[in-house]
């Protein structure tokens, strides 16, 4: 049955109107396309690969350089860190991932130096390389010398010398043994007409046991139990309703959650730090507090245009260059900032370049100029004082070769100050300069 004739603008100014909306929505995300052969159809191409960081990094740079300080070597071994939950579904297959022992792995991995990682989680080659080797079969294609009792003669395989295999001194096992479901929710839903929105909250929780034992006597040295939340929200506005002869059922939403899988790395990660911590008398816990875990969700009552905005945001400053080891800027307010890359005391092309408008800015009126770096760098006060000097006698140095000699320091944290002062998103405060009159 056709509408009526008076209805046929209306409704074609509502199809329209529904698709741009899908179209601004699409716009949303953006993918290239790429031809990777000749005559072959294009294929979506995201984001490059990089290194899967966690807001645990800050903590293990820490923790890791006062391990440094010590003069033992420990030897760690990585068991079983199997999944204990049970928890499967038929659609999705298990809910937790199964690569606990190659995460606590990857920990032990971020504290080389002080920490040396012996393989015992898939000895598997090694072993078959070693069988080979016994029965004169493993070779690399040089000639040995090997003593006998007829003297030495040369032969084309690897002689093997008992001893080649480094003793561990202690290994982590362990497991995920906790996930709940919802264990908080809540949130709102208003319709008038079949028009309306909706808002909704909730939790939901991981726990993690680990222990370190001591190779030799199999004591259990230390254990650790730690559990974490994880939060979510959707927000949405609908519509179902006739126009006409014909339906409208437009969904205009968001949801978000903190990585799940990412939740137990970290807590993994942390778990390491404190067992690796008990074993090697070194207390991680200053380096713990001050790691970046400060994970921003949106109040959940936030309109669906304020959250695209918002991503829109960020997505600009993501895409914004830094500037060859030294990120600086300016702004028209008599107030700088330079910030160096971690563990950098280098000023960069750039970086001279902002140097001159502030030059000229303080020719005019007293600059404020804010020494900043990532806030992954955490160091003991000693050595952060150390590498301030540097930077700041850096600065100085580039001011005083323009002409600028009034350099006055205006703040820095005390010699035993370990807060890390943060102040732009990723970034920390080392020191305040005052530049000119």
């Amino acid at each position: 049955m056709l509408a009526h004739p008076a209805f046929q603008p209306r409704r074609r100014a509502r199809i329209l109107a529904a698709a741009l909306l899908a179209t601004s929505l699409s716009g949303c995300v953006s993918m290239k396309q790429q031809r990777l052969a000749p005559e072959e159809e294009p294929i979506l191409i995201g984001p490059s690969a990089r290194d899967n960081r966690t807001p645990m990094d800050p903590a293990f740079v820490c923790f890791g350089a006062r391990l440094s300080a010590q003069s033992r070597r420990l030897v760690i071994a990585v068991g079983d860190v199997r999944d204990f939950t049970g928890k499967y579904s038929v659609n999705e297959g298990t809910a937790i991932t199964q690569g606990g022992a190659l995460m606590v792995a990857s920990a032990l991995g971020k504290l080389s130096g002080p920490v040396v990682l012996a393989e015992r989680f898939d000895p598997t080659i090694g072993e078959r390389e070693l069988g080979y080797t016994d029965r004169r079969q493993l070779g690399d294609g040089n000639a040995h010398m090997v003593p006998g009792t007829a003297g030495s003669s040369n032969v084309p395989w690897l002689p093997y010398y008992g001893g080649s295999i480094t003793a561990s001194d202690y290994y982590i096992v362990g497991g995920i043994t906790e996930l709940n479901y919802n264990i908080r929710s809540g949130g709102a839903e208003v319709r008038v007409g079949q028009v309306g929105p909706k808002v909704r909250t909730y939790t939901q929780s991981i726990a993690i046991d680990l222990r370190i034992v001591d190779t030799r006597s199999l004591l259990v040295v230390r254990t650790v139990s730690l559990t974490k939340q994880f939060t979510g929200y959707e927000v949405g506005f609908n519509t179902f309703r006739f126009f006409g002869s014909e339906l409208f059922d437009v969904n205009i939403g968001a949801k978000g959650q903190e990585p799940l899988q990412l939740g137990i790395r970290a807590t993994l990660e942390e778990a390491t730090m404190r067992l690796v911590g008990a074993v090697a008398g070194v207390d991680p816990r200053p380096c713990i507090a001050g790691r970046s875990w400060e994970p921003v969700l949106p109040d959940p009552t936030i309109r669906f245009a304020a959250e695209v905005a918002g991503a829109a945001r960020a997505a600009v400053k993501a895409a914004t260059p830094l500037n060859d080891g030294i990120s600086a800027s300016g702004d028209s307010g008599g107030d700088a900032k330079l910030s160096f890359e971690p563990g950098s005391s280098d000023l960069a092309g750039p970086a001279l370049a902002v140097l001159d408008r502030i030059v000229a800015a303080a020719r005019q009126h007293p600059v404020e100029l804010r020494i900043a770096a990532r806030d992954i760098e955490v160091l003991e006060p000693s050595a952060r004082d150390a590498l301030t000097d540097k930077r700041i006698a850096a600065v100085a140095g580039a001011l005083a070769a323009r002409g600028i000699v009034k350099v006055a320091l205006r703040w820095r944290p005390a010699p035993s100050d370990t807060t890390l002062h943060r102040n732009d998103a990723g970034l920390q405060d080392l020191a305040r300069l005052r530049i000119g009159n």
